[in-house]
């Protein structure tokens, strides 16, 4: 991984916010945090992170919204996006990879394993 990579973690728990954040900069990534759909975009369009690891169910706009927002600027059609949720239905694991999902994670997880997952997306996108 060449300099540091800008990770926007979206998710309205703070305690997972909290936790992503702590093991995401002990990887040396830089963590920026949104607390509902809104913030997620705001900071996505202004801040430019390198990847999002996005939650489906937040208030104020959900997950799928962010995320089909975010396909369809030009800029941020090939972001990373990994979607971490407790919805596990098939479903919406079929509706979050058609609409640009670059992986889906399942709540509760494994730290390690969603690390090791944005690794490998960012490593592709250099």
């Amino acid at each position: 991984m060449s300099g540091v990579k800008n990770v926007l973690v979206c998710d309205d728990d703070d305690l997972l916010l909290e936790l992503l954040s702590f093991r995401l900069s002990a990887k040396g990534y830089e963590v920026r945090t949104a607390r509902n759909g809104k913030e997620a975009i705001d900071s996505a369009f202004a801040e430019s992170p390198d990847a999002v690891v996005l939650d489906a169910m937040m208030p104020v706009l959900d997950g799928y919204e962010v995320l089909r927002q975010i396909r369809e600027a030009p800029h941020m059609r090939d972001l990373p996006v990994i979607m971490l949720t407790a919805r596990k239905g098939e479903k919406d694991i079929v509706e979050a990879l058609s609409l640009g999902a670059s992986d889906y994670l399942a709540k509760p997880f494994i730290p390690e394993e969603l690390t090791a997952r944005l690794t490998r997306l960012l490593t592709r996108a250099a």
